[in-house]
């Protein structure tokens, strides 16, 4: 079996760093495990790399604004590039793009019905999740992906559990799982210090950017820059609401790795890269 090595963990946990420094030490090349980096243009409110360190990169700042990308999609890049690549290394903290492609997961080619999906339109997303999960409380859908919670909504109604499909545990390939975590105290202190820079990199007039070209992201960091943009709170609230939100998001993250892959845990604070290296040459060398 093809050997996948994974550094992935919540956000502003300090992915990027490690793993470049990892790759490389170990000849890998990176494939992006971030649902929203895939996308141009959103570059400051993702924390999108910027110095790739001569490292190569696969599925990061490559797709136009106004073309989907469904996990499914990321599951046949992935796939494909995981073929061609000697060595891959996975990093990211999107956990169903990465257990999707790695592991057993089937999607069906049913076309979205737009109609169906606008008559949520009056509908938060966080109520929608909430709809779901009553539904299918075993969902693994990411809280944060609309298009994906109106998707797993639409097929629970229809008795459709997506979260009763099976194969979703048996893994395609030979794979360490290496999950960078941190206090609790720390990380929230990281994520804090983190939007904070992100506001004076020139968060709100990439925003703006993008509102004159006829683009409202809605992704964390996005969307509250665009509901103070809207006049519906002024800029230190939507300051802290980029925090909170992505405070949250980890919390959710942190859950997900726990639960849902068989991840060696990392704490930053305690030699991490250190950690790293060993468990890498220990899975080359098997």
């Amino acid at each position: 079996m093809k050997k996948i090595i994974c550094i992935v963990g919540p956000t502003g946990v300090g992915k990027s760093d490690i793993s470049l420094e990892l790759a490389k030490m170990f000849n890998n090349e990176i494939i992006n495990g971030d649902s929203v980096q895939v996308y141009k243009k959103l570059n400051i409110g993702s924390a999108k790399i910027t110095d790739m360190k001569g490292i190569k990169h696969h599925l990061i700042d490559f797709l136009d604004l106004n073309k989907d990308y469904s996990v499914c999609d990321f599951q046949h890049d992935v796939r494909d590039l995981i073929e061609k690549i000697d060595r891959p290394m996975i990093v990211g903290g999107t956990g169903l793009y990465v257990k999707a492609a790695l592991y057993n997961y089937e999607f069906d080619d049913v076309k979205r019905d737009l109609k169906e999906d606008e008559s949520y339109i009056d509908i938060d997303t966080p109520s929608l999740y909430k709809m779901l999960v009553e539904l299918d409380p075993n969902t693994t859908v990411d809280y944060n992906n609309r298009r994906r919670v109106i998707r797993a909504y639409i097929e629970a109604k229809n008795n459709n559990l997506l979260s009763s499909r099976k194969g979703k545990n048996e893994p395609l390939y030979d794979i360490l799982m290496i999950c960078l975590t941190a206090d609790r105290t720390i990380l929230y202190d990281r994520i804090n210090k983190r939007v904070d820079k992100m506001i004076e990199m020139g968060l709100v007039d990439e925003v703006k950017s993008l509102r004159n070209e006829g683009y409202k992201a809605m992704q964390i960091g996005y969307k509250e820059i665009n509901n103070y943009l809207d006049g519906l709170y002024d800029l230190n609230a939507a300051i802290e609401e980029i925090k909170k939100n992505t405070r949250h998001y980890a919390k959710r993250q942190i859950t997900w790795f726990k639960n849902q892959m068989n991840a060696h845990m990392i704490d930053i604070m305690d030699s991490p890269l250190e950690k790293c290296i060993n468990l890498i040459n220990s899975f080359y060398n098997n």
